[in-house]
């Protein structure tokens, strides 16, 4: 079926609130229910795309609680913490690890309105040793109770909002597609739109045909790729 137009607006609509400069990173969080829960706030707070380190021997997967926001925000995966936290670093990325740690900052303090990444651990043992010594600035959530930590996703929610409260204060937060350059927001639009004919120009290696403001594409394709939108 083709793309609706009023459909390619709700898209576009929704891309126009993107951040790519906001996301997080998980190490070894593989619970099906929170990675779901992290994905959803995700989604809910214009992030673009998320990190992600697991094991090599787990299945990733997701369960209802994500309501198929998997689909709609990018999971990246990475082999270890050192290459996630150099990509991220390199894109310009401060890096804020939840630790409770002497050092550690009340994560209310500091200032996310810059490109900012939260890093959270595992549901057990949290952040692991090496992952807290690359971190640019060890934050903790306050708690008043016998237990010192929140589940993994609900502290993803608190930290991720706090970013927005201040950068919605700021008059920082992206109505038009700021958010993103030109050419990311052009590609990811098409993938969203039509996620087929995106996988088969990625496996042909050749570009993105255009759309126009309808949202059709204005190429003529090959009969057996027009038949999968």
């Amino acid at each position: 079926m083709p793309l609706l137009p009023r459909r390619f607006q709700k898209l576009k609509s929704i891309l126009n609130g993107r951040m790519d400069d906001l996301t997080i990173l998980i190490e070894e969080v593989e619970k099906p229910h929170n990675l779901s829960a992290i994905m959803r706030t995700c989604d809910a707070i214009g992030v673009l795309e998320a990190h992600a380190v697991a094991k090599e021997s787990k299945t990733r997967t997701f369960n209802s609680t994500a309501q198929g926001s998997q689909k709609w925000v990018s999971l990246k995966d990475h082999k270890n913490i050192n290459g996630a936290v150099e990509t991220l670093k390199k894109r310009g990325f401060k890096l804020y690890g939840t630790n409770l740690s002497v050092h550690s900052i009340d994560y209310r303090l500091c200032d996310y309105r810059g490109p900012t990444a939260f890093v959270l651990g595992a549901e057990k043992w949290g952040l692991s040793d090496s992952a807290t010594q690359l971190m640019d600035a060890s934050i903790f959530i306050p708690m008043r109770g016998m237990v010192q930590s929140l589940n993994v996703s609900v502290a993803t929610a608190i930290l991720l909002f706090e970013a927005i409260r201040q950068r919605d204060l700021a008059g920082e937060m992206p109505k038009e597609g700021e958010g993103l350059s030109k050419d990311k927001y052009e590609q990811t639009l098409f993938e969203w739109s039509y996620p087929e004919v995106a996988n088969w120009c990625k496996e042909k290696g050749r570009q993105y045909p255009n759309l126009n403001s309808k949202g059709e594409i204005i190429e003529d394709l090959p009969r057996s790729i027009k038949v999968k939108y």
